[in-house]
């Protein structure tokens, strides 16, 4: 691999990504909010409750751990046996932390459109032969065929991962006067090479920590859906945003306007006998004036923001149904009848189709692709392609409904 282009790839890949950086806050403010500022400043739970909702839904349709989602079906007579590696890929899966990783990355896909699963090969010896971690999208930054993935990491923690990298000599003198200190690392994979490198100033030739080659691609980058030309998804949420907005706004105004309701706004003469640093504006309280004065006198607003109920309920209307909170609560409602049923699996379809197909392709497909390949060299399996030897059917209950409508 030439490291003058890997330089310019991840530079370049950087600078795709910013656009996406402030989106992809604004997204996360107002449905998962962090700081205590942010849940300060969060004033509607709309959104919030419906990105737990789709997310949840997603889960339960695309990957439910209580039912068989996968399925091997042999492709000629003298293929492996399916049935072996469709058993060894869920007994692996369901002995890993898959099923309590994946639910983040359904998170990331609802609200920044695109997820990122790492699938990583465990020791041999351990509960299941994979390990998954769900990498925040700050974390990655993508280009056709190629991802850039940042984190930060001390220099004794980048010694235990890489145990072969030998610290140059202005890294070596730095990690000395602070052992501490946080490195920079990159990781990069440009098809199926991998290098990785701290950015620590300099060029990369100077400062890598490793290369190598993956059999298949452990990143697994899959996005809700994408516009023409554009590298990383867009969410629910990111169309929903404009509403999820306006709907926090209106909420803190109908707040502030409910406080000035109860406390209200008083003007007093400045007669030198009342005191406004004493006064206190409490149900209950006592507030002297002098004789003949006529104390504190209520100011009134000509505010009415009765409208503002008429305005919120269509927002908190128009929230939910772009994060297909309405839609996906009726499809677990036990009084529909079978035509109900299929009407609405119909409709829930129609809006998730292209996604089910983005993830079936971008997901689902190199999930088992990459989980069977690590079986076979480990040799639980004999080898088995999903291109030539066997068929991949998705029995997800997302699937099932499209193969009865």
């Amino acid at each position: 691999m030439n490291i003058q282009n890997l330089q310019k790839m991840y530079t370049r890949a950087l600078n795709m990504r910013e656009p996406w950086l402030q989106r992809w806050d604004d997204a996360r403010r107002y449905t998962v909010p962090i700081t205590a500022a942010e849940n300060a400043t969060l004033f509607d739970g709309t959104a919030a409750d419906a990105v737990d909702n789709l997310a949840a839904s997603m889960y339960t349709l695309l990957t439910p751990p209580e039912s068989l989602w996968i399925n091997l079906v042999r492709e000629s007579s003298d293929s492996p046996d399916p049935e072996i590696a469709t058993n060894a890929l869920r007994a692996n899966l369901n002995d890993s932390n898959f099923y309590t990783t994946v639910h983040q990355c359904y998170m990331d896909l609802c609200i920044y459109g695109t997820a990122c699963l790492f699938m990583a090969e465990n020791p041999i010896g351990a509960d299941s032969a994979f390990s998954f971690t769900a990498i925040p999208m700050t974390d990655i930054a993508i280009l056709p065929n190629a991802v850039f993935h940042t984190t930060t990491m001390t220099a004794a923690e980048v010694a235990i991962k890489y145990p072969l990298w030998t610290p140059t000599d202005s890294i070596r003198k730095k990690i000395k006067s602070n052992p501490d200190m946080q490195l920079r690392l990159v990781q990069s994979l440009i098809g199926l090479d991998f290098v990785a490198w701290l950015d620590v100033g300099g060029d990369i030739e100077n400062n890598i920590v490793t290369t190598g080659t993956f059999d298949t691609n452990p990143y697994l980058i899959f996005r809700w859906n994408i516009c023409s030309g554009e590298l990383y998804g867009r969410s629910p949420v990111l169309r929903a945003l404009p509403d999820i907005k306006t709907a926090n706004k209106v909420v803190e105004l109908v707040l502030k306007n409910a406080t000035i309701a109860v406390s209200g706004i008083w003007q007093a003469d400045d007669d030198g006998v009342i005191n406004l640093q004493n006064i206190n504006l409490t149900p209950g309280s006592i507030i002297p004036k002098a004789v003949g004065s006529s104390g504190l006198t209520p100011l009134s607003s000509g505010a009415n923001f009765d409208v503002s109920q008429l305005i919120l309920s269509d927002l908190r209307d128009r929230i939910r149904h772009t994060l297909l909170a309405d839609r996906l609560g009726l499809l677990s409602d036990r009084d529909m009848t079978a035509t109900e049923v299929l009407a609405r699996n119909a409709d829930m379809m129609r809006v998730l189709g292209a996604t089910y197909g983005r993830l079936l392709h971008e997901f689902i497909r190199p999930l088992c692709e990459r989980g069977l390949q690590i079986l076979s060299r480990r040799g639980v399996i004999e080898p088995i392609s999903l291109h030539s030897d066997a068929e991949l059917k998705y029995l997800a209950p997302i699937a099932i409904s499209d193969t009865v409508l």
